[in-house]
């Protein structure tokens, strides 16, 4: 069986935290939201650093300078060095670096976390597409109050043929107040000005697992995110494992329709699920077994969640249940999308 062929969360007898040497935690929707740690989440990463798994902070926001990331995790409870936060900032900054002379001048359409970034490079970031010997265009999410001419400067310059750079292509970004545009979405509105077509770094693109490989070592590397476009396909690019939670953008009928390169090797609510092993999921006669609960593609184009006796309501664990619903699920779409009926079943879940 290929990875691409994944049919079931896998399961795991140790706890995730002593499975894996590092945890690649996504910041966004993952640790925080709106800038407010996520419930659970403070002392849970304290106890998997305290247990001996190194914790790195990998985030496609290239708004904030790690340095700055570090502080705020630092105020929410969360101990951090600025070296254990990597972002696609400085993984945008090595790709330019490869491909342009040192010292270069690059056009920033973003904020302070790619201008430190680019320096860290021997780079020269710089406001004007009227610069002279300009190298390189580089986009990165810039925050709600981006002025609108930055994209129209960087499509002068991109219309002169200027290479283009992308930190991101994430169209939204989790906050206090509900999803919001991301970097994703200003990319588009260059794009559509240009016609042309940027290297983008980030998430789930290889320069942004190279970046965080290098920056932290990892040998048994686990993923954790709440995006299945982005941390789990990202994952799956890396061939490294990967723990979804969800506390951010992806809920459970997404998951259950995940194409193979979006599905995770382990679902959790939260960042607890990082202190406890998962659970088997088992075919049996009728589907998938997981916990108290059976899952099973029925030939009405419908998917059933059935309860063991005894194990209805608090008894039986709602995540057992997605658990079993996602093997029946991913079973029947092999390497295709489930286009299966979920809704009773998740209903039942009150997921």
């Amino acid at each position: 069986m290929t990875r691409q062929s994944r049919t079931s969360p896998a399961a795991s007898e140790q706890s995730l935290h002593q499975a894996y040497d590092t945890a690649l935690l996504d910041l966004d929707g993952v640790v925080y939201a709106g800038g407010e740690a996520i419930a659970h989440a403070v002392e849970s990463l304290a106890a998997a650093r305290a247990d001996g798994m190194h914790l790195a902070y990998v985030t496609n926001n290239a708004l904030r300078t790690p340095d700055a990331v570090a502080e705020h995790l630092g105020e929410l409870g969360i101990p951090t060095e600025a070296g254990e936060v990597i972002t696609s900032a400085q993984a945008v900054a090595r790709l330019i670096a490869e491909q342009v002379e040192p010292g270069s001048k690059v056009l920033v359409i973003g904020g302070e976390g790619l201008r430190v970034a680019l320096r860290e490079r021997g780079l020269v970031p710089v406001d004007s597409a009227e610069e002279e010997d300009l190298a390189a265009v580089v986009q990165g999410y810039g925050g709600p109050d981006l002025p609108w001419g930055r994209f129209a400067e960087a499509s002068y310059a991109i219309n002169r043929g200027v290479p283009w750079f992308a930190s991101n292509t994430d169209l939204t970004i989790p906050g206090a107040r509900g999803i919001a545009p991301g970097n994703g979405a200003a990319v588009e509105v260059v794009r559509i000005a240009t016609g042309a077509e940027p290297q983008v770094a980030g998430k789930p693109l290889p320069p942004m697992h190279r970046e965080t490989v290098l920056r932290t070592g990892a040998e048994r590397p686990l993923v954790v995110g709440d995006r299945l476009d982005t941390d789990i396909e990202g994952a799956f690019n890396g061939e490294v494992d990967s723990l979804l939670v969800l506390t951010g953008v992806t809920d459970a009928e997404q998951l259950l329709r995940a194409e193979p390169r979006h599905r995770p090797t382990y679902v959790d609510r939260d960042l607890r699920g990082l202190l406890t092993g998962q659970p088997e999921v088992e075919p049996c006669a009728e589907g998938f077994r997981c916990g108290g609960w059976t899952a099973v593609a029925t030939n009405r184009g419908v998917l059933e969640l059935r309860a063991e006796e005894g194990n209805e309501g608090s008894a039986a664990d709602p995540l057992d249940g997605l658990r079993a619903l996602c093997a029946a699920a991913w079973t029947v779409a092999g390497d295709g999308v489930c286009t299966l009926d979920a809704a009773k079943a998740l209903a039942r879940l009150g997921l």
